[in-house]
């Protein structure tokens, strides 16, 4: 379990973190996002020891990741793809890091298969591209077998072969009863792959909770109504006090559609039941996760587009109630010394 008390990290006249809290459950894929500059890979730095909160803390487990007994079979870490010597191979690099934390040699082995980096595992990592980058990270990531696992934008680089792949490794990890948070721009590929999501901007919580939360909510639902009656089914909507807009004429249906927000289908396929009318369709969209997440973050944008566009803003959108805060504990520094995370 990770759990990020009231974080707060300053750089000098620059606010990265501002007293962010969230708790991360073992068995479950957790989604961070946000804008660039919102907070994400301080956030993760301060979870491994990198940096040095200004205030607040993050534990592993309760314990902070300074005081853990053996690091690297307890958190796993990609966070910078360049973390490595350009002129050892990718089997050297990882038998170093075994070799300084009593890991059997075979495991550099194991994992050099897993992340399908093995047919090039002698071949100094000056060479390698970024994808092969990214497998390796997560290779030395996982050589400690750990409990916890922390990626950062670890598809950067891959074809769409090794994005699946990372997909399906971390649902993998999270069915083995880790716990995995992993940050990403590419919403698609987090709606596919996380359980819940934490959402940042301006490094301050703005929502948290499962996914479909976020793009199943009435706010983020449309109910599609249609058939041979229209006038009958816009009497039934009425009188059962159902707000509907109506589109334009169609060649699948010649006499337009009712779309309700937030509606119910099964209430609406009652309503035109009990009214005798025949329905030609009565389905259900939602919003994608990145209409939902460029909602939400359209004012959290440090480094925007010039777009002239007006999104909603973001106090009109319901949104998932953040967890509870908790109290701030008396701030604890951290040591600066970098623990061996590769």
């Amino acid at each position: 379990m990770i759990t990020v008390e009231t974080l707060t990290k300053q750089y000098g006249k620059t606010l990265a973190v501002d007293q962010l809290s969230f708790r991360l459950t073992p068995g479950k894929v957790t989604g961070f996002l946000g804008p660039n500059g919102s907070g994400k890979s301080t956030t993760m730095r301060c979870i491994v020891g990198l940096d040095k909160p200004t205030a607040g803390r993050c534990t592993i487990g309760g314990v902070e990741y300074r005081n853990l007994r053996s690091p690297i079979t307890t958190v796993g870490a990609l966070l910078d793809t360049n973390a490595f010597h350009p002129n050892r191979t990718a089997r050297q690099h990882l038998r170093i890091v075994a070799a300084t934390h009593g890991i059997p040699r075979q495991r550099a082995d194991d994992v050099l298969e897993l992340t399908g980096i093995a047919q090039v595992a002698d071949k100094r990592l000056k060479g390698f591209s970024l994808g092969m980058g990214q497998r390796l990270g997560i290779a030395t990531a996982l050589l400690g077998d750990p409990e916890v696992l922390l990626f950062d934008e670890p598809v950067n680089g891959l074809d769409p072969d090794g994005v699946r792949w990372v997909r399906s490794l971390m649902r993998q990890l999270a069915g083995e009863g880790r716990t995995v948070f992993v940050s990403s721009h590419l919403m698609s590929e987090m709606a596919q792959t996380a359980d819940n999501l934490v959402v940042i901007g301006r490094g301050r919580l703005i929502a948290e909770g499962p996914v479909e939360r976020f793009t199943q909510s009435d706010a983020h639902t449309r109910v599609h109504v249609a058939g041979p009656d229209m006038k009958g089914l816009e009497r039934a909507l009425t009188q059962g006090g159902i707000a509907f807009e109506r589109t334009p004429a169609s060649e699948k249906h010649p006499g337009g559609m009712f779309d309700v927000v937030g509606g119910n289908r099964a209430q609406i396929g009652h309503l035109a039941h009990e009214a005798g009318l025949e329905l030609h369709e009565l389905s259900e969209t939602h919003s994608s996760l990145e209409d939902v997440f460029m909602e939400m973050t359209r004012d959290q944008v440090v480094y925007g587009s010039g777009g002239t566009g007006r999104a909603p803003h973001v106090a009109d959108i319901p949104l998932p109630p953040p967890a509870p805060g908790h109290a701030m504990p008396a701030p604890r520094h951290i040591n600066d010394q970098q623990e061996g995370l590769r």
